[in-house]
């Protein structure tokens, strides 16, 4: 099996502080800086990408492991927040906070669905390839609980 595999995106400037990102066969993503950083508001941001390269590596992460542990789930929603600063002067990344809940149809599963959502973080290749530290915040919710809202 070959181990190492190569990832290929396109980034063209569109004008101001805005582009575009495309890869072979799937359709471009406009960006830009963010307002803060004189960015436009209503586009994607090169940290908003981070991010979301973070919650869908968990998400696809998570669900190939209940997979494998033949743990059956009826949802899984992920909020994602990464936080900069400037540790040493420089501007980065200095956390990552994921806060999974996970609804489980009954309540035997709590201690399995505990263990994928932590195994999931230590799974996930893209939050391991980053320097920031990840913090995981879990809930587990059962069906009845959702039911009785």
């Amino acid at each position: 099996m070959n181990n190492s595999h190569e990832y290929r995106v396109t980034a063209i400037w569109e004008g101001g502080r805005r582009g575009k990102v495309s890869s072979e066969g799937i359709g471009p993503i406009e960006f830009s800086t963010p307002p803060e950083f004189k960015g436009e508001p209503g586009y994607w941001t090169p940290e908003h990408f981070l991010v979301a390269a973070v919650a869908s590596c968990y998400v696809a992460t998570f669900y190939a492991l209940a997979e494998l542990s033949r743990m059956k789930f009826l949802g899984l929603e992920l909020v994602v927040e990464g936080r900069l600063g400037k540790p040493e002067g420089k501007l980065r990344f200095t956390e990552i906070l994921l806060k999974p809940t996970l609804t489980i149809a009954q309540s035997q599963d709590h201690e399995q669905a505990d263990r994928l959502l932590v195994k999931a973080e230590q799974g996930c290749l893209i939050a391991r390839s980053l320097v920031c530290p990840m913090h995981l915040e879990p809930l587990v919710r059962y069906a009845e609980e959702i039911l009785a809202l």
